[in-house]
């Protein structure tokens, strides 16, 4: 049945999920039909009239942070968890001791500072 409604209609099903949809609603079956709705589409999610907020500037004046601080934070994680997308564990950092102490807390005022 399918494929002769296929051949009546030269047009194919397709399921929900495969399938694109003109603004009135209709499938678009036309390849470049859906290369143009998509330009739409994503023209009209970026097309806003949202008002514009001031960039915050990054001066955050503040007391450095101090390696005890980092030291104490570093005591306080637990051991064995998996790492994040830096893939430094809290074991590389205690194994690399005062080291370890020191860069990772002159990255934190590198970044906050």
């Amino acid at each position: 049945m399918y494929k002769n409604i296929e051949e009546i209609t030269g047009k194919k099903a397709c399921s929900s999920t495969g399938c694109l949809k003109a603004k009135n609603g209709d499938i678009i079956i036309d390849k470049e039909r859906n290369l143009e709705r998509w330009a739409e589409y994503i023209e009209e999610l970026f097309n806003d009239n949202r008002k514009e907020y001031d960039v915050m500037k990054r001066n955050f004046a503040g007391p450095p942070i101090l390696k005890d601080e980092v030291r104490a934070v570093i005591r306080k994680m637990k051991s064995g968890k998996a790492t994040g997308p830096d893939k430094i564990s809290v074991e590389l950092i205690e194994a690399l001791e005062d080291y370890g102490i020191e860069k990772t807390t002159n990255l934190l005022n590198e970044i906050c500072i």
